[in-house]
């Protein structure tokens, strides 16, 4: 028995659409309403068809031309085909047919999250073959990976339709489909519910800054899409593609089209696959505020936290509230005088105050920046270690120096893949070169895997690290030493002792030590003796030491 399904697009300035489909020898006209849309009813049985648009563009290279594309608001790509795919059962179109089992769980809130971020592809390992499906399977086999590591949140590189079998995402074609080379919707529907069933949360790389080539926006109505020239012609460097407009107004039915269609894509998102926060890409591009806090008020979220974050480059608290909309940015400046302090490159320790404490950088608190020492676009630090010619302890010595750092400074923690086990490529020189992760090395820097996972356990045990307190109590410009206290209001408190050094120092008297409890160092499990606000203790260069109150 077949059912009446309705196919629209909108496309207000063109003249004709026609819908194209393995239901039908002939295309099938669509009719345009007043509000817009073309639409047209199918009589469908239940069951899996594909179909396409054929459209006469509006767009300036290819006016008034009849041209096949994709519907900007279809769901899945068949991979052979590259047609939509539309799915009815009980005379509806239906995405799939996954029951959620773990929407209950409770996730952890913002402040507790440790991130990891993570490109579907290349964490499923050397060998993977890039257009084998199962990826998505593969990832949800290594959950017990991340959990063991103490990961609490995925950070998950984009998702959606791409061109080809390998890609970064970061140059997108299909807004509401998934990348057909990772496998089908229940599969991403399935690891996102596994993670929740574990209390781990996921989020999602946006990109709406810019599109494909061949995106099909791009190919029905360029102008009414996209800025018609250069958004910022002077700005070489940071141009990726014809950018999406989120200053056109149609002034015929009162709206801002491209906001409507971000809305509908995040919504979309959040509604299909219950994910948990989103970063979005290139946020000093688009240079819209009023568009994202406009976008922030119209997504509906029930019961649950999320984490609307911000990549902007360089970072800047004008883009958190309560300046600006969101709830994080990227805090690319942490790691920006990190890096240059483990590699030996420079030590400036009052940059180095204001990362950690980035308060002092006009931050709001500890939940307005994301802290990291590696992502997608930043090497590894081992590998920044090795590209200037310090390799093995030494080098994994001052790795662990930057973990204690970033994971005991007031902000959220994000790990690229890879790091806890000393992944030692460089990041590939385009988005289109596979850069899989090499597990074997789990076993091989087994020891390295092991700090990592014990320093996330403090951060999870210590709630005093996840709070917005810290205090810098001692610092010697020439030595390079400094110290923070951090605490939370049950009298719990964490010292850390800095040594940014080449130095090694023995015996090394600090000052101020808070004296109304006993310390132990965190590492050694050894009792650390304080006289009237005094201590000796050994510094190795380039490390640091953590102290727990007891």
């Amino acid at each position: 028995m077949s059912s009446p399904i309705e196919f629209n697009v909108f496309a207000p300035r063109n003249e004709a659409v026609h819908l194209v489909g393995s239901f039908t020898q002939e295309d099938i006209p669509m009719q345009k309403g007043e509000d817009g849309f073309f639409r047209v009813k199918v009589n469908l049985e239940d069951g899996q068809y594909q179909y396409k648009l054929r459209v006469k563009s509006n767009s300036p290279a290819l006016q008034g031309q009849w041209v096949e594309t994709n519907d900007p608001y279809m769901t899945e790509m068949d991979r052979k085909t590259e047609n939509g795919v539309v799915r009815v059962k009980d005379g509806q179109r239906i995405s799939d047919t996954y029951i959620w089992q773990h929407d209950r769980q409770p996730l952890p809130e913002n402040r507790d999250v440790i991130l990891y971020e993570m490109h579907i592809a290349d964490f499923c390992g050397k060998g993977t073959d890039i257009s084998d499906p199962t990826k998505f399977k593969q990832v949800l086999d290594k959950l017990d990976h991340l959990s063991e590591l103490g990961i609490n949140a995925i950070a998950l590189m984009p998702v959606t339709e791409y061109d080809g079998d390998y890609r970064w995402g970061y140059m997108p074609l299909h807004f509401f489909a998934l990348e057909s080379s990772y496998g089908k919707p229940e599969d991403f529907k399935r690891l996102i519910d596994e993670c929740h069933g574990r209390g781990i949360r996921v989020l999602i790389d946006c990109i709406f800054n810019h599109t494909n080539e061949e995106s099909p926006l791009l190919k029905i109505d360029r102008d009414y899409w996209y800025y018609h020239d250069r958004h910022y012609p002077e700005d070489d460097a940071n141009y990726w593609g014809p950018e999406l407009s989120y200053e056109n107004y149609d002034s015929d039915r009162n709206i801002r089209p491209t906001w409507n269609f971000v809305r509908d894509v995040v919504q979309f998102w959040i509604r299909e696959y219950h994910i948990d926060g989103i970063r979005y890409d290139a946020v000093r591009q688009i240079a819209n505020y009023e568009f994202f806090g406009w976008l922030f008020q119209q997504i509906e979220i029930k019961d649950k936290p999320f984490y609307q974050i911000a990549e902007h480059i360089p970072d800047t608290s004008e883009v958190c509230s309560p300046k600006g909309v969101f709830d994080a940015c990227w805090h690319e400046s942490f790691r920006y005088f990190l890096k240059d302090a483990l590699i030996g490159q420079s030590v400036d320790l009052e940059e180095l105050k204001k990362a950690i404490d980035a308060r002092q950088q006009g931050y709001a608190g500890a939940t307005s920046v994301i802290n990291y020492l590696a992502t997608h676009d930043r090497e590894h630090m081992i590998v920044e270690l090795g590209d200037v010619g310090i390799f093995d302890q030494p080098a994994f010595d001052r790795v662990k120096f930057g973990v204690i750092l970033q994971l005991t400074a007031p902000g959220i923690p994000m790990i690229w893949m890879g790091d806890e086990f000393g992944q030692a490529t460089h990041k590939t020189q385009t988005t289109l070169e596979p850069n899989q992760l090499d597990w074997s090395l789990l076993d091989h820097n087994r020891d390295l895997f092991e700090f990592y996972k014990r320093a996330i356990a403090l951060r999870h045990e210590k709630s005093s690290l996840r709070t917005d307190n810290i205090e810098f109590f001692f610092e010697h410009l020439d030595d390079k030493v400094l110290a923070y206290v951090r605490w939370n209001d049950d009298g719990e408190r964490v010292i850390v002792v800095a040594n940014f050094s080449d130095q090694t120092y023995e015996n090394y008297a600090i000052e101020n030590l808070p004296t109304d409890c006993c310390w132990q160092d965190w590492n050694e499990g050894s009792e650390i003796a304080v006289n009237e606000g005094r201590s000796a203790i050994d510094l190795p260069s380039l490390s640091a030491k953590v102290l727990l109150s007891h």
